[in-house]
């Protein structure tokens, strides 16, 4: 198996539980009300941000023009394209600018962007890879799932987030990385995918317990 093959085994307890999640099952059937939504939003809003800055180390780490180009067109697409969602969103729910800079991230929030951070400050571009994937990775899983639900897709309020991760779009820029984690991988020794699967499974965790303080409503 290919290392993102043996990742993907390593963290598909958690990705099962993370499609069965109430809050992702409410967004397939229509149910989720907009306030967990909106508070859900927001919170992701904000993720992104720090998302983006653990592809920004990737640039800093290394160490040719290609790889650099790789991370920093993904810094590209996150700011301006999949924030556009929530921008989107946003402006449907009458959401300002303002009430946006307001909002604190919540604890677990706080918890996981510090988290990847911490892991691509100290690592390299292998283990920052292995960080970002378990988010893009699990988002490209849920969104073919619901996709597949009759009529989710054409719902009125929720089908345009669902359109949005399972996209052509969505799931090519999900497939760069999985191609960039086995390319980064590749020669890797035991303990050095231990590493990467301890990093990626943390962060598939992290995922899970997202749903959880988005379903709660957490501070």
């Amino acid at each position: 198996m290919t290392t993102s093959q043996r990742l993907y085994q390593a963290a598909r307890p958690i990705w099962e539980a993370c499609l069965s999640h109430p809050f992702v099952t409410g967004i397939g059937d229509g149910t989720l009300s907009v306030e967990k939504f909106q508070y859900f939003m927001l919170q992701d809003y904000l993720y992104l941000f720090d998302y983006a800055k653990v592809f920004a180390l990737g640039v800093v780490k290394a160490q040719d023009r290609k790889l650099m180009q790789t991370f920093s067109q993904n810094v590209h697409s996150i700011l301006n394209g999949e924030m556009n969602i929530h921008r989107a969103y946003m402006q449907r729910l009458g959401i300002t600018e303002e009430q946006v800079s307001a909002v604190k991230p919540a604890l677990d929030n706080v918890s996981y962007t510090h988290y990847m951070l911490a892991v691509a400050d100290m690592g390299g571009p292998a283990e920052i890879v292995a960080s970002i994937l378990a988010c893009s990775w699990s988002y490209a899983e849920i969104g073919q799932a619901l996709a597949k639900i009759p009529g989710a897709a054409d719902h009125p309020f929720y089908g345009e987030w669902i359109k949005s991760y399972a996209s052509e779009d969505y799931a090519a820029t999900n497939q760069a990385l999985i191609d960039l984690m086995d390319e980064l991988a590749e020669g890797a020794s035991e303990a050095q995918f231990d590493r990467l699967a301890e990093i990626f499974v943390n962060c598939s965790r992290y995922e899970l317990g997202f749903w959880d303080m988005a379903w709660e409503m957490r501070p």
